[in-house]
């Protein structure tokens, strides 16, 4: 998986919580069900995207500047 992807899954799922934020505010039925969904894919996301950080070769010479 390329690092893209990772950030693509993070915006799918930030994106999913703005649209449960404003379903929540007009207060819709199935607010809940967006935020979760919209969590459960950002910490998804953020996970792949720390693991493409640490398993990049050049991370630690960046780390012991």
């Amino acid at each position: 998986m390329k690092t893209k992807h990772a950030f693509l899954i993070f915006l799918i799922g930030f994106l999913l919580n703005v649209v449960g934020a404003f379903l929540k505010i007009v207060h819709f039925s199935n607010a809940n069900l967006f935020l979760t969904i919209g969590s459960t894919i950002e910490i998804i996301g953020a996970v792949l995207i720390l693991y493409k950080l640490f398993t990049y070769p050049k991370f630690r010479d960046f780390m012991n500047w």
